[in-house]
């Protein structure tokens, strides 16, 4: 006897920060939506999690971010007047280099195209300005003030509950085991809880979209990274006051960081060495004394009074695509599935406008949103 499928508008796989954000404009868009998640809501088995993660006008990866930059803030504040809840704390941003790193001038290129203010500062100015850095004299920096960072589950939870409250469904604690485009053009889906129909799917699943969609596999890397907090010396000067987040490329490594917030400690991450991806499914969760080790020795470095006893270590999963842009937009070997992948590590600052821009996608066809960077058909130009 066969099951009688659900029939939904639109399914997202992938409750995290952008599947989220896409239930929830879908669903305010009129769409009868489900989201489909395998692990809680929120979680912290992916990239959406560990309390904060930066948002920034300052975008040395691309001039063409900063548009999209600005459109997330947008949204930001109006999920926040939505929900009533807190989410996006303003800091100010620095971006800070050894001299001979291209970081800051790409940095200020992006800045300069798009008229967005800024201080340029040497080293000895950022730690003057900001006693909470140590950073070497001749180092350079940007210091834009209207960087911050965003509550990341909190925004997580804002989004689903913004989602309910214009209609649509949410399961968590269901894992998709795989779907297929039906004779009639819709798209079915097999859980280890039930089956689904609907016209369009959303993917966002972070780093198990190659598994969903195994022609991106060899598009997307799954990579393990691991966040720190540790106990300010000097706690007045890493409040969200007087610690603007930051984005360093220093000679003793490379990393980003965050005032006090929520959990103790000031929190921040470094790259670690070179890597040639892992397996989502079997990453080594539990981070180790050598990952410990390598953040002490960045925070002892750049951040000494920050540099306490260490309160917490957890990892994450990013996903890094080859030429390290977003992929976005309609699948070009599947017209009903739509797909947010390949973040590379700075994707949640964008989610809140990338749930419109996958809406976008779903309702009309394409977005007026800055995402020409990112449209996903450039990797399948050579194929």
């Amino acid at each position: 006897m066969h099951t009688i499928p659900e029939r939904y508008d639109v399914i997202v796989i992938g409750v995290g920060g952008v599947g989220s954000s896409a239930a929830y404009h879908l669903a305010e868009r009129g769409l009868d939506t489900l989201g489909l998640e395998r692990f809680d809501v929120p979680h912290a088995q992916g990239s959406s999690h560990g309390s904060t993660r930066i948002v920034r006008l300052t975008q040395p990866e691309d001039p063409s971010y900063v548009p999209l930059a600005r459109a997330t803030f947008e949204h930001w504040r109006a999920l926040e007047r939505e929900t009533g809840r807190d989410l996006l704390t303003t800091t100010g941003s620095v971006h800070a280099a050894a001299p001979d790193s291209s970081f800051v001038d790409d940095a200020r290129e992006s800045l300069d195209e798009h008229d967005v203010a800024y201080d340029d500062l040497a080293g000895s100015e950022v730690n003057e300005r900001f006693p909470g850095y140590s950073l070497p004299d001749e180092y350079e920096a940007l210091f834009q003030p209207d960087g911050g960072y965003v509550d990341c589950e909190g925004a997580v939870v804002a989004h689903v509950e913004a989602a309910h409250a214009a209609g649509a469904t949410i399961r968590a604690r269901e894992r998709v085991r795989d779907w297929v485009e039906t004779n009639g053009g819709r798209v079915r889906i097999e859980t280890d809880k039930g089956t689904y129909e609907a016209d369009d799917l959303v993917v966002a699943a972070g780093a198990w979209t190659g598994r969903l969609l195994p022609s991106l596999e060899k598009h997307l890397t799954p990579a393990r990274r691991v966040m720190a907090w540790l106990q300010p010396r000097r706690p007045e000067r890493f409040s969200s006051r007087r610690f603007p987040v930051f984005s360093l490329r220093g000679e003793h490594g490379s990393g980003y960081g965050f005032p006090v917030h929520d959990v103790p400690g000031f929190k921040f991450g470094v790259e670690p060495p070179p890597s040639d991806g892992i397996d989502p499914e079997e990453m080594a969760r539990e981070p180790t004394a050598a990952d410990e080790t390598l953040h002490r020795e960045f925070a002892e470095t750049y951040f000494p009074d920050g540099a306490g006893p260490t309160t917490g270590l957890t990892t994450c999963l990013i996903t890094d695509s080859a030429d390290g842009h977003f992929l976005l937009g309609t699948h070009p070997e599947h017209g009903t599935v739509h797909v947010a992948a390949g973040f590379s590590g700075h994707g949640f600052k964008f989610s809140a406008v990338l749930g419109a821009v996958l809406a976008d996608f779903v309702v009309e066809g394409d977005t007026e949103h800055a995402i020409s960077r990112h449209r996903i058909e450039r990797v399948f130009g050579d194929e």
